[in-house]
Parts: structure tokens; C-alpha cells; sequence
């Protein structure tokens, strides 16, 4: 009596298989009709679909993911350049200032008009403005024991950050916009060129403009500007 032939599943190992083909691709050469028997499992339904119907629907699904890819990268070069000219436009005007007071305007309405950042703070010690020849106009304050112990407590120990910004909070840092009813959400940022130059604060009454996840490198670039723009325009003592 013939012994019956082992099943090829249970005397072949697949690893050993797949290792074999790769190492041999010319297998299928003049074995055509092989590939076009071979079945595998339907990617996206019960049952199976010949090698090749997979291998077209493996492809195209590559190409789809390429170009979403692809188009991920576009948006966000996009976005990008959008940022650079906004942020350039920005500098320009603050460039433009011939005072101080003029610096700080340009600074609002710049933030407010390319960044759809609504309210906007700068914190400047008492000497950095002692010798101009009238207080500073908004969005310009003179910087306090209070309102610098309140601004270094929501800096909790670093250059710049994002946070939720209370009512009260609004109304001690922001005196000159009115304060929303709920809270908002601010990016802070120590101005600082040797030494403390006061503090930049952009605010928003939405909660979620500033969140806690986002990059602070824009608020520290405009804060370097900003301070390096303030010492120069600074009327000198006398």
C-alpha cells in the first residue's frame, strides 16, 4: 500500500518559503500561469482575489497614500510661506516706529490684523521709560512689583509659554482691553537683551487661541525684536 503524500502545510515552513523566493525572483520566469492561480486573502472583503488583482490594489493603494502625503507636505509649505510673509510684514512695521509709543501701536494692530491676535500687552520697567517725556500710551504699561510677580508666576520659570488666561488676570495684565467674562487663553514671553526688559503678552478671549501644546518660538522671535527695537528707540537720559 502507498503511503500517503504529507501535507506541503505541514512539512513546509513559510519563513523557509518567503526566505527561498526572495532569494530566488526568477521563479515565476516561464511560470506565468502559476501567478495567475495563486490566491490570497481580499484586503478589504471575505474571501480571496487572485496575486495580481492584489498586487493592483496594493499599488494603488500606495499612490493614494503618496499623494496624500504629498499633498500634506503642499498645505503645509503653503502655510509656511503664508507665516513668512505675515511675520515680515510684522518686522517691517515694526521697523517703521519712530518712538516707542508708535512701536507698541504697530505691534497691536500688526498682531490684530495678520495673526487674529485681539488684545496685546508690553511690560516695560519704570527706568526704560523714565525719561520719555510723557507716561507710555496702551498697549505699553509700566512695569510693577505687581504685575511683574503676577506675569513671572505664569511664566513658571521659562522664557515664553502659552496658558489660560482668568478674568482677573486679564484685567491686572490687559487694563486696556476690556476682559472677556470667561477665560481666555495668552502667550507670554520675557523680553530680555543683557538684562529684563519687561514682558510681551498676546491675548485671546478664545481659550483654545493659545494652548498649552503650542510652539512658542513666533512669541520669542517677536519678543527679541521687540526688545532690541525698544532699547534703540528709548529716549536717552539726561
Amino acid at each position: 500500500m502507498s503511503r500517503a503524500a504529507p501535507d506541503p502545510r505541514k512539512t513546509l515552513d513559510p519563513d523557509r518559503v518567503a526566505q527561498w523566493l526572495a532569494c530566488h525572483p526568477d521563479f515565476f520566469v516561464g511560470r506565468e500561469g502559476l501567478l495567475q492561480q495563486l490566491k490570497v486573502p481580499h484586503p478589504e472583503a471575505r474571501g480571496a482575489t487572485s496575486l495580481l488583482e492584489r498586487l493592483v490594489h496594493d499599488l494603488r493603494s500606495r499612490a493614494e497614500q503618496a499623494e496624500w502625503r504629498l499633498e500634506q507636505l503642499l498645505e503645509s509649505a503653503r502655510h509656511n510661506e503664508g507665516q513668512y510673509r505675515r511675520t515680515r510684514e510684522l518686522v517691517l512695521a515694526l521697523l517703521e516706529a519712530e518712538d516707542n509709543d508708535t512701536l507698541g501701536q504697530a505691534l497691536a494692530t500688526q498682531l490684530a490684523e495678520r495673526f487674529h491676535t485681539p488684545a496685546v500687552a508690553l511690560w516695560c520697567p519704570a527706568s526704560l521709560t523714565d525719561a520719555e517725556p510723557r507716561p507710555p500710551q496702551a498697549p505699553r504699561q509700566v512695569l510693577d512689583d505687581h504685575a511683574g510677580q503676577r506675569l513671572a508666576a505664569l511664566l513658571d520659570g521659562r522664557t515664553s509659554r502659552c496658558t489660560r488666561l482668568t478674568p482677573t488676570d486679564w484685567k491686572r495684565l490687559l487694563p486696556h482691553v476690556p476682559a472677556p467674562d470667561k477665560a481666555g487663553s495668552c502667550a507670554l514671553s520675557r523680553l530680555t537683551l543683557g538684562e529684563p526688559l519687561g514682558y510681551l503678552v498676546l491675548a485671546s478671549s478664545d481659550p483654545d487661541h493659545f494652548r498649552a501644546s503650542m510652539d512658542t518660538v513666533f512669541t520669542e522671535y517677536v519678543g527679541e525684536v521687540v526688545a532690541r527695537l525698544l532699547v534703540r528707540l528709548a529716549p536717552a537720559s539726561s
